[in-house]
């Protein structure tokens, strides 16, 4: 059919079709039959605004849970379920395309968008944004992934050049994206604004084209992100199949583009038909008669933001709270009544309805409980107010036990800007702290999109993450906090103790329009697990009300090879006394080796529900990239051989089961060419090298076997030594020609 309808097109009604007809939709050509469709902003909800306006009032939709928070669920198939019910108020509305969810790696804590982004690592970003988009698209409704690619900060975000190295682009910053297509193939793929290593990432044919297309068959349209193109001809060039919004600008200079010859029509010809595919895709799954429930939608919501609450401490037992042993509860801090429940931005729903914790509460507790609640802090302020702080103290004081919601204003995190501290604000840290002085048992509640320091986290006995938590999230908290459901979120971030422990923290957001990621592969835990850095809460925490016993892990085989899957199996009890979820890991840490390799990276997970008592077999299944890193000078994924140990536990700290795994490899590295300044510690790793060590020492005067064996320092000093210097310092006796003849007997081959 496009075939058809392409000869029937003029060149310009081509060359209009590759931008937006107005601010949301696509431009139509009438008289053909091509429909125009309509795009939305997400990426938690719907957000459908007039078609003239950008930013305005949006329709009453579902606010769920933000990216932040569905991560800390580690839930697939519930994450499923609130993509199909975003998908099904789409059709409501008659949108076709929805722009989320966005896959972007939280590189810093202090990234302006992290509340709309999954996690610190690919693995989990990539499995939880492909079973949203699953879900978004068993509706009809397109999915819109973003921002494609490496584009992790708010600063410059517009101008900024991202400088990655290839290793780093591929392991870190491109692998989320590489799950989502090849799992979800979502109608659609945001282009960021930043360049990427110099290019414009809405210009860039490898990444927009021989990347997404040619090597992970990538099937629907790439979009640019909102003003992002600078060049359309160069941009419809690499691969872009849209440019939004509307840009009269364009369609003249792709015309001129073609028309010179410095543009084929061909290309013209393949955006056209795959953004035709898409369009005439899109219009089909319309539904005119389209409805949802809004009470099962918010009821979907609070689910989510319960399971995404991450206990992060809880001594003595503190929560749930026992309310039959108390007379009353401190409700304290000005989220209680103004609950914050998204972030700042485009990604800003107008929600159907909200329900604050204070609400909840009074809904929830006896009569004979009484709430005292203290404003606390003024929301719009960071400095103290004596006379709100005297208040809850004395609140706080008089209670049983006090309850303080602290966390991050909009105006601390949102769109188009990034945070300059890990700081909660001063009339919060110092709320917190002066309630501690007077109750001892007192819960903080975070309220909050990303990391944040906490300084007073060691007089604290509980400590709940609740996240930006959607609409439902003020019953969601209230019935976490009395024990109707059972936290079960774990972090899909790191908090550190500081921000200046992040290995982040020296470049980012960089400077002169340029960000240099050189702390490379080592982000999150990644950095803090190698380094053996302490850190607040490590990546994959989270507390239960319940218990759970690991044991008896087993692999099918200790010796696998690198094509073959690794399938293992292990065994979980609910030791506790109340029903509870429990979110397992696999860490897999790799051999040592001459590549640099992190000391462990997360392989697989799922969450188990399981009764008192009751026990569950566990079983996964790893593949080859479980236990590869990108080889660059092979332009692949590569295994090294050698013994792997597969770590299972319920954090990246708290490792439960360990066992050794053998893996060898059938593919080799690109064989390594030596030349005079390969040092003698590289040349023994040849299979001649030794033969060629033992003759080279005696020119310096020392035996071999007493270097290998007993000279520590000799041996330092020449393990380090390029060869050439054998030249330098034998006195004639080892010519350079001699060395240069040696140099290709080793590079010949073995």
């Amino acid at each position: 059919m496009n075939s058809d309808l392409l000869s029937q097109l003029s060149l310009e009604e081509k060359a209009k079709l590759m931008s937006g007809q107005d601010l949301w939709s696509t431009f139509p050509v009438e008289r053909l039959g091509i429909p125009s469709i309509y795009m939305s902003d997400g990426p938690h909800g719907l957000r459908k605004v007039d078609p003239t306006v950008a930013l305005g009032e949006s329709v009453p939709a579902t606010c769920f849970p933000t990216a932040s928070a569905m991560a800390s669920t580690w839930n697939a198939d519930l994450i499923y379920k609130a993509g199909a019910a975003i998908g099904q108020e789409c059709l409501r509305h008659d949108v076709q395309i929805l722009l989320g969810p966005g896959v972007n790696i939280k590189r810093s804590p202090l990234g302006g968008r992290n509340f709309e982004y999954f996690s610190e690592d690919p693995l989990l970003a990539g499995i939880l944004a492909a079973s949203l988009i699953l879900g978004l698209q068993s509706k009809g409704v397109g999915a819109c992934v973003k921002h494609f690619a490496a584009n992790n900060q708010e600063f410059e975000r517009m101008i900024g050049n991202s400088i990655v190295d290839e290793r780093t682009l591929r392991e870190i910053y491109l692998t989320a994206f590489e799950i989502v297509v090849k799992e979800a193939q979502p109608y659609a793929i945001m282009a960021a604004y930043n360049q990427v290593n110099g290019i414009w990432a809405s210009e860039s044919r490898r990444l927009l084209t021989q990347i997404l297309r040619d090597e992970w068959g990538y099937e629907g349209i790439v979009i640019s992100d909102w003003g992002a193109v600078n060049h359309p001809e160069k941009a419809l060039e690499a691969g872009l199949n849209l440019e939004m919004p509307d840009n009269p600008l364009s369609a003249p200079k792709i015309i001129k583009a073609v028309e010179s010859g410095e543009l084929a029509e061909e290309e013209l010809d393949k955006m056209v038909s795959n953004l035709l595919n898409v369009v005439f895709k899109a219009d089909a799954n319309r539904q005119s008669k389209a409805s949802f429930d809004i009470v099962e939608h918010h009821e979907l919501s609070k689910e989510v933001a319960a399971e995404s609450m991450v206990l992060l401490k809880n001594e003595d037992s503190l929560l749930p709270i026992q309310i039959e042993e108390l007379s009353s509860i401190a409700l304290i801090g000005n989220f209680a009544k103004h609950p914050r429940y998204q972030g700042a931005g485009s990604s800003r729903v107008n929600a159907s309805r909200s329900e604050s914790t204070f609400e909840a509460l009074h809904e929830l507790l006896p009569q004979h409980v009484q709430i005292n609640y203290a404003e606390g802090y003024n929301n719009e302020a960071d400095e103290v107010h004596m006379q709100l702080l005297s208040t809850a103290k004395e609140a706080a004081a008089k209670s049983d036990v006090a309850i303080v919601l602290v966390g991050l204003p909009d105006s601390f995190e949102a769109e188009g800007s990034d945070r300059s501290h890990m700081h909660l604000p001063k009339s919060h840290d110092s709320l917190v702290e002066e309630i501690l002085k007077v109750q001892p048992n007192t819960v903080v509640v975070l309220i909050n999109g990303s990391a944040v320091e906490l300084p007073w986290a060691d007089q604290c006995k509980a400590i709940l993450e609740s996240w930006l938590g959607g609409q439902a999230s003020g019953a969601a908290l209230a019935e976490t906090l009395l024990g109707i459901r059972n936290p079960s979120g774990k972090l899909s971030e790191t908090f550190p103790l500081k921000l200046e422990h992040n290995s982040s923290s020296l470049n980012f957001p960089g400077e002169n329009r340029k960000v240099e990621y050189k702390e490379r592969i080592y982000i999150g835990y990644r950095y803090y697990d190698t380094k053996k850095l302490p850190v607040m809460y490590p990546f994959g925490h989270g507390l239960s009300y319940t218990t759970f016993e690991y044991s008896n892990l087993a692999f099918s085989d200790q010796v696998v090879a690198d094509d073959d899957t690794c399938r293992l199996s292990f065994f979980l009890k609910n030791t506790g006394n109340v029903r509870g979820k429990e979110v397992v890991q696999v860490y897999v840490s790799p051999p040592s080796a001459y590549v640099d390799r992190p000391d462990q990276k997360l392989a697989a997970f799922d969450k188990i529900e399981l009764d008192p008592g009751a026990t569950a077999l566990v079983e996964f299944i790893l593949e080859k990239r479980a236990f590869s890193y990108y080889d660059v000078d092979l332009e692949d994924w590569l295994i090294d051989s050698g013994s792997f140990e597969i770590r299972i536990g319920s954090s990246s700290r708290d490792i439960r089961l360990c066992k050794s795994l053998e893996i060898i490899s059938e593919k080799a590295k690109p064989k390594k060419v030596y030349d005079r300044y390969s040092t003698v510690a590289e040349l023994l790793e040849h299979p001649k090298g030794k033969a060629y060590v033992d003759k080279m020492m005696p020119l310096f005067g020392v035996d071999p076997d007493t270097v290998r064996a007993e000279d520590h320092d000799m041996r330092i000093i020449l393990m380090s030594m390029p060869i050439v210097k054998r030249c330098n310092f034998s006195h004639g006796a080892y010519t350079e020609e001699m060395l240069d003849e040696f140099l290709k007997e080793v590079n010949a081959g073995e």
